[in-house]
């Protein structure tokens, strides 16, 4: 197992590179208008400005993947997003050596390390990256057996977090949702135990974090933040269980 952890590990630190790069790709929300994507401001805007800022959208997305997938491997210091992914990857290696759900949890690792940059940097969870990943890891759940029990597990916490997201749109994005989706088709393919923690995982942490602010007098009750980062910290903390 050993050797499994640590190629993990190596596999993250190098993926951590082109994490780094593509989440420098992708510019603040305030070009679309909207935490989540461009779609969510076609209310507000006409129809042309809102097809404008799709466009927009795909060749920034485009643009980011292009410039990751041509760059060449180099660390920067501090080197904290390669850690971070490293860390992911040797963590979910040494909970699921030796089972067919390690495959779908490496991805996941990768990728929620990705939207949690990005999130952070810019209050955004691109389409880009949550779509794709539904099919990416129903395939990649599907030899587990419990491929079934994940689509029923995504729904439900999507289901969760968009009733959220209707009661208290300025609480979190559309994004947040899409992403929330995802943790619940990982952790409902691992049991109700796990789905249960992921879900709340996400919320007690952002909570966490929200009252630190508070105690530090660095926001206020009115005061936003990513929930990215903490919905993809509640996944790990389900699979570490």
């Amino acid at each position: 197992m050993g050797l499994i952890v640590a190629g993990a590990g190596v596999l993250g630190l190098v993926a951590g590179v082109y994490v780094r790069v593509l989440a420098g790709g992708f510019g603040p929300a305030v070009q679309f208008g909207d935490h989540a994507e461009p779609g969510a401001v076609t209310v507000a805007a006409s129809h042309k400005a809102a097809a404008e800022a799709r466009r927009a959208y795909r060749e920034e997305a485009r643009q980011a993947f292009r410039v990751a997938l041509r760059s060449v491997p180099s660390f920067v210091w501090p080197p904290l997003v390669e850690v971070c992914a490293a860390a992911a990857c040797a963590l979910v290696a040494w909970r699921l050596a030796g089972t067919v759900a390690l495959g779908a949890w490496l991805y996941a690792a990768v990728a929620g390390c990705a939207l949690a940059v990005i999130d952070w940097r810019t209050q955004r969870l691109p389409d880009a990256i949550t779509l794709p990943s539904y099919p990416i890891l129903a395939v990649l759940l599907a030899p587990t057996g419990h491929l079934l029990p994940g689509l029923l597990g995504g729904l439900a916490l999507a289901g969760v977090y968009g009733a959220l997201w209707l009661v208290r749109p300025g609480a979190l994005g559309l994004g947040d949702v899409k992403l929330a989706g995802l943790v619940g088709m990982l952790t409902g393919a691992l049991g109700l135990d796990a789905w249960l923690v992921g879900a709340v995982g996400g919320q007690f942490l952002g909570a966490l974090y929200a009252l630190a602010l508070l105690i530090t007098r660095r926001g206020t009750l009115k005061s936003q933040f990513p929930l990215g980062p903490f919905i993809v910290l509640g996944a790990l903390a389900a699979v570490l269980r």
